[in-house]
């Protein structure tokens, strides 16, 4: 393999790849040359080492139906056990294209219709849509935003709602998105001792894990206690580490064998099998060869969330940033402006040219913020920053 190089600072043009992030504008009610900074992928080049495992696997020619081996699998476990400590087992592992697919087939899977499902909102906004898609009742222990200018679980509302809403299953969001919390041992220990007491199964996404902040630790909810691992779907995914959403794989480790077969049934009926030849290449890859592109990536993101902190405390001290202690999404209080929604919208949009994900799309929780991805070049940021500022004053 060739030596690699990183360079994040230098910006590649998206545009005319089909990119949703930045084709797709018009389409969706924005400004042609909108300055795009909302759904969650980066705005950097993949590893070289990725690169060069899907061009070999390219020039082989043949694209009929794969499958995952042994290698694949040794990939993903060595990533988990050196990052997170977590020894898994072969036979959990349940592939599919995505995370939002694993999402809808565990509420396919573990619910009837009517059942509630909990959330905590404000959170990805398509947790709230496969539960309300698929004819189940959102249930949301909407998340407190504290003094401290952090945002915490109302344990007591939490119990409450797990034990009077029918909830059969609970979506928990871990890195939290969008409001950047790494769960404590401590909070994860108390939520899965409300959903062990009733009865409630619990998906954990943690397709963020790998973006944590200063000295936190992602902790692998199943890998707290074996009871927990009972009754649990955990949702893992190189998309964000890596940037290959457009690849279209995760993995998805179920250690109980019935919720096992309950959730591939669901796979099974919606007519789904094999993942895409370049998807398991790229994920095998990314988990053997991308641990210097990842440090790297890593560092830069940091720096560009301290450098967002620095600019809003010094040129915009009106709105309030969450700092994250995990993912590359930074959450901003916008509510010191006195907007309604429309107006915020306005500003954001047709004045600072900007395109975010506004918070009212996470739940009634997220009014009055609005979602910043930062994983870019830094002059991508500071420009956008610029285009903000000068439209508020």
């Amino acid at each position: 393999m060739r030596e690699e190089k990183f360079d994040f600072d230098t910006p590649i043009e998206r545009r005319g790849t089909g990119c949703l992030k930045y084709d797709f504008a018009v389409r969706r009610g924005r400004p042609e040359n909108v300055l795009p900074l909302w759904v969650a992928d980066m705005d950097f080049k993949t590893s070289e080492k990725i690169i060069d495992a899907i061009r070999r696997r390219a020039e082989h020619g043949i694209f009929g139906y794969t499958e995952s081996g042994e290698s694949y699998f040794g990939a993903v476990a060595g990533w988990m056990n050196r990052r997170h400590g977590w020894e898994i087992k072969e036979n959990w592992l349940v592939k599919t294209p995505g995370v939002v697919f694993a999402l809808a087939m565990a509420v396919k899977a573990y619910t009837k219709a009517g059942d509630g499902v909990l959330i905590q909102q404000p959170v990805y906004y398509p947790f709230t849509e496969v539960i309300e898609d698929n004819g189940r009742k959102v249930v949301s222990s909407d998340l407190v935003l504290g003094e401290d200018g952090k945002y915490h679980i109302d344990f007591a509302d939490f119990e409450r709602k797990a034990a009077k809403e029918k909830v059969t299953l609970f979506l928990l969001c871990s890195p939290h998105n969008p409001v950047g919390r790494v769960w404590t041992e401590e909070e994860l220990l108390k939520i899965g001792e409300i959903c062990r007491k009733y009865h409630v199964i619990v998906l954990s996404d943690e397709i963020h894990e790998d973006f944590v902040w200063g000295n936190r630790k992602h902790t692998v909810f199943a890998d707290l206690r074996q009871e927990f691992a009972d009754i649990s779907v955990t949702c893992t995914s190189p998309a964000k580490t890596f940037n290959l959403a457009g690849l279209q794989v995760s993995n998805i480790l179920i250690p109980n064998a019935e919720l096992r077969r309950q959730f591939k049934k669901q796979i099974a009926a919606a007519g789904y099998s094999q993942l895409n030849a370049m998807g398991l290449t790229a994920c095998e890859a990314a988990y053997l060869y991308g641990d210097d592109w990842y440090e790297e990536m890593m560092t830069y993101v940091s720096e560009n969330i301290r450098f967002m902190k620095a600019y809003l405390e010094k040129e915009l001290p009106q709105l309030v940033m969450t700092e994250p202690e995990g993912t590359y999404l930074v959450w901003v209080d916008f509510r010191g402006l006195g907007l309604s929604e429309t107006e915020l919208e306005r500003l954001i949009v047709r004045k600072a040219n900007l395109w975010l994900d506004s918070g009212a799309i996470f739940g009634k929780a997220g009014e009055g913020f609005e979602r910043f991805n930062v994983a870019c070049p830094r002059v991508t940021l500071e420009k956008a920053l610029e285009q903000l500022k000068r439209a508020i004053r």
